[in-house]
């Protein structure tokens, strides 16, 4: 179990690499559109709601899905570029 445990730490990243393969920015832009589509999705969907619960959930799981879609960006984006935002 220890000798597990010590090899998992060994793969750990100190940093992120300064540049991705094509391979990590292809998945980096779907989580991106997978997450896009689920706020839009459930924003569309809470419209459409007339249980003011249900309709609540829905916008909140919306947002959530643009709090990840920010910080995926944050994370792609480099300390010297500006910050994008989503209106």
């Amino acid at each position: 179990m220890q000798q597990q445990m010590s090899m998992q730490q060994q793969n750990v990243m100190p940093q992120p690499p300064q540049m991705i393969s094509a391979k990590d920015a292809m998945y980096f832009n779907d989580m991106m559109s997978w997450n896009l589509l689920a706020m839009k999705k459930a924003h569309f969907f809470a419209a459409q709601c007339q249980d003011k619960e249900v309709a609540q959930a829905l916008e909140k799981a919306g947002q959530m899905h643009q709090r990840h879609y920010q910080k995926i960006l944050s994370h792609l984006q480099s300390p010297s570029q500006p910050k994008m935002t989503m209106q």
